[in-house]
């Protein structure tokens, strides 16, 4: 009914202990679909010139911003080459030959690392950082040719859905490959209370460790393969439905839709199944507690009273009635209402 499917009974138990939930960034937090949104270019190159060389070297990539690039040549009836001694270079970027040029597409440790010399661009990658957006540098036989900027569109309910886990008391923290000023932007824009920023795909799942060294009770959210060991590690495992069967396999919870506010309302349901659990337990130990010893007379030498063993009967069918009544007021359970006027959203 809610979009919502638990593995199990422990899932939604520990759920309601949780104060830290983990939130990938692509695919959780944005949609998913980024796309080019600037082309700066060093002396000598133009935008169509680096734009072809970074798509034809991505022709051969399945990651989301190298599809974006590609996306975008296809769109300026760009032509491209087919790529040859094509490496991906997981967490930094890929490198691929075209028409005999070496091509080094990828991140700022990428560049570092084969010791480009950037020239006077990192102010101007700082800057597209600063605005949400994801710099990508292209080297062209071990000189730098330019920066591809790309971003993500943000879902249109992560800054709501934010503000609501705030309410249920959680932290909340985004996690992300990309840089720590790009993610400090996004996070400012959705008010995401820290960040976890040039993580590798095999990294994610330390990092959820570490967290659960500060005797944080964590869940873990994300819908791709590479969230798959940080799915498994945190108590609670969320998997967005609309990403891979990996993840949904790795995960104790999965959300059918995309929509982040499955995640408010998994943890509220958690929270109101415990508050039912304890009133359940609370009306079948008071009517026994008190009824069950005026049975047997406990009463009657200070006050002449006693109960009818009957009636302590019917007392105890009543309290079986109570808790069941009680637990099937779940049913009527509705997610938390979230105010989009809270957030200036």
């Amino acid at each position: 009914e809610h979009g919502i499917l638990i593995r199990g009974g422990e899932a939604l138990e520990t759920a309601h202990k949780l104060n830290a939930i983990v939130l990938d960034k692509t695919g959780t937090i944005t949609k998913g679909e980024p796309a080019v949104t600037d082309v700066l270019t060093v002396e000598g190159y133009g935008n169509g010139e680096i734009l072809g060389l970074a798509a034809s070297a991505e022709k051969g990539s399945e990651h989301p911003l190298g599809e974006a690039i590609l996306k975008k040549a296809l769109e300026d009836d760009l032509d491209l080459e087919d790529p040859t001694d094509f490496n991906a270079i997981p967490g930094h970027g890929i490198e691929a030959t075209i028409e005999g040029k070496s091509v080094l597409l990828g991140n700022t440790k990428l560049m570092n690392d084969r010791d480009i010399d950037l020239k006077d661009l990192p102010q101007q990658a700082e800057a597209i950082s600063g605005e949400g957006k994801t710099p990508m540098w292209i080297a062209v036989d071990a000189h730098i040719a330019g920066i591809i900027a790309v971003a993500d569109t943000l879902k249109e309910n992560s800054k709501t859905a934010v503000a609501a886990l705030h309410n249920l008391g959680l932290e909340v923290i985004m996690l992300t490959g990309d840089n720590k000023r790009t993610a400090d932007a996004i996070a400012n824009q959705i008010g995401i209370d820290r960040t976890l920023a040039e993580v590798l795909p095999e990294g994610k799942a330390s990092e959820i460790k570490k967290l659960q060294t500060e005797n944080k009770k964590v869940a873990m959210v994300g819908d791709g393969i590479n969230d798959a060991p940080a799915l498994a590690q945190a108590d609670v495992g969320l998997a967005i439905g609309t990403g891979t069967d990996v993840a949904m396999e790795s995960s104790d919870i999965t959300l059918i839709t995309g929509d982040l506010t499955g995640v408010v309302t998994a943890i509220a349901l958690s929270k109101a199944t415990i508050r039912n659990i304890k009133q359940n337990l609370f009306w079948a130990f008071a009517y026994n507690t008190i009824l069950i010893p005026v049975a047997a007379g406990v009463l009657f030498p200070f006050f002449g009273i006693l109960l009818n063993p009957i009636f302590a009967a019917a007392a105890m069918a009543l309290s079986s009635v109570t808790v069941v009544t009680n637990a099937l007021r779940l049913r009527r359970f509705k997610p938390p209402i979230i105010d989009k006027a809270m957030v200036g959203a």
